[in-house]
Order: structure tokens, then C-alpha cells, then sequence
């Protein structure tokens, strides 16, 4: 729990793990200034559920930030090449071809600035290790080299007596355990989305159930004892 500043800025997907993160940090007491990414992701969905999850979940601001899409053009998620979908041990082996280059790096970096822009000294980001899907950004080790950087690089790490902490309460937690922690922390998963290569209609996201997301997401569930409220194409 943090006990210095009472603000945060966390990122804010539309996932089911940013979506644990910021409830988290609200149920710790914390004014949270929400912030998502439009980088040209295939799945616009995660943005309107970006939005539904902060109301829901009480942000103070929610700012949508558009980044510029073709340096983001490498991945299945941003080209609409090929999501890899029915494989039986999604998380593991090779990077996917749906690692978004350098993303994390990116999304931490403006995080960063933003914060000190608005005297916030902690940042939240959901990453985790376990069930990574083989992202490259979402390990301890790049979040600790990123949080040395960020402390040479900042007046507040270089000067301020409060330097920007990066806080991953989830990195180390199963998805089952992830689950579970935003189900006592208030977030109705049923305003996420995971789905990699999902459509999309008036009530909201309508996920694949196949890719590597939904596979992760839905034996979450199961693992945590507890019904996915998301909508399948196999079930709507």
C-alpha cells in the first residue's frame, strides 16, 4: 500500500488485469488518473471498455492518449496479420506474433512523463510473469531496468524527495489469483475484454474464445472457481 502521495496514474487497457490494477489502487485510497492507448490496435474494443471500466471503477480522469500507429506496425494486432488461435500452451515458447513492439517501454514512458506533468510520484501497470504470453515487456527485469532509468531521467527521481515508483501488483500472480484479487476489489469483468481478434456490436466485445488472450482468460476462470461473465461467439 502506498502511504506517501495519494494519487496514481495507472494504464488502463480495458483487460481484465489493468482493470484489477486500478481497482486496487482505488480500494487502497488512491485518486487514480486512468490513462489508455490508441495505438492502431485491431481491437477498438479494449478502448470502449477502457472507458466503461474507469467510470465504473471511480478514475478521477480518464485520458484516451493516440499515438502515431506505424511504429507499432510489426504486430498482428495493429497490421491485421495472422492471431494465433487453438494452441495448447498459449504463454509459452517463441514471442507470438501478436507482441506489440516495444509497447510497454512506449506506454511506461509517456506514463512517466505524465505523471510528473501532474505531480503524480506512482505509476501502476498490470504486467505479469506468469501469464505473460512470452511478451518481452512484461518481465521483472524490464520493469526494474525501466524504474532505474526513469529515476535518472526525472526531475522527481533527480531532485524530488518523492521518485516515481512503478508499482506491478500483479506480475508475480497466476490468472486465476489475478481474478480473484479484482473480484474482492469490486471490477465487474463482465466491462473487460481480452480477446485478441474480437467483433464487436451494440452491447460491446464479442470474443474469439480461441486466440491466446481467451484461452488465458477463460481457464483463469475456471481456475479461480468462477463464471467468465464475457460473451463468446460460440455462446451469443
Amino acid at each position: 500500500m502506498i502511504t506517501g502521495a495519494r494519487a496514481a496514474v495507472v494504464l488502463l487497457s480495458g483487460g481484465l488485469d489493468s482493470a484489477t490494477c486500478l481497482a486496487m489502487a482505488r480500494r487502497d485510497g488512491l485518486s487514480c488518473h486512468a490513462l489508455t492507448f490508441d495505438y492502431g490496435q485491431r481491437h477498438k474494443a479494449e478502448i470502449h471498455c477502457a472507458k466503461r471500466l474507469a467510470q465504473s471503477l471511480g478514475a478521477k480522469s480518464h485520458t484516451v492518449y493516440t499515438l502515431d500507429v506505424a511504429p507499432f506496425a510489426g504486430s498482428a494486432l495493429t497490421t491485421g496479420g495472422h492471431v494465433p488461435k487453438d494452441r495448447d500452451n498459449p504463454g509459452t515458447g517463441e514471442i507470438p506474433s501478436t507482441y506489440v513492439p516495444a509497447r510497454n517501454l512506449v506506454f511506461l514512458s509517456i506514463a512517466t512523463a505524465y505523471a510528473e506533468t501532474i505531480d503524480v510520484s506512482d505509476v501502476f501497470i498490470g504486467v505479469n510473469t506468469v501469464d505473460y504470453s512470452g511478451y518481452p515487456d512484461c518481465r521483472p527485469e524490464f520493469i526494474d531496468a525501466f524504474s532505474r532509468a526513469a529515476g535518472m531521467a526525472t526531475r522527481l527521481g533527480t531532485q524530488g524527495g518523492r521518485p516515481l515508483t512503478i508499482h506491478t501488483p500483479l506480475l508475480r500472480l497466476s490468472k486465476a489469483e489475478i481474478i480473484r484479487a479484482g473480484t474482492d476489489a469490486g471490477v465487474d469483468f463482465a466491462l473487460t475484454t481480452s480477446c485478441y481478434d474480437p467483433q464487436f456490436d451494440e452491447r460491446g466485445p464479442i470474443a474469439c474464445g480461441r486466440c491466446d488472450a481467451c484461452i488465458l482468460r477463460w481457464r483463469g476462470f475456471e481456475a479461480a472457481g468462477l463464471t467468465d461473465p464475457a460473451r463468446y461467439l460460440e455462446n451469443v
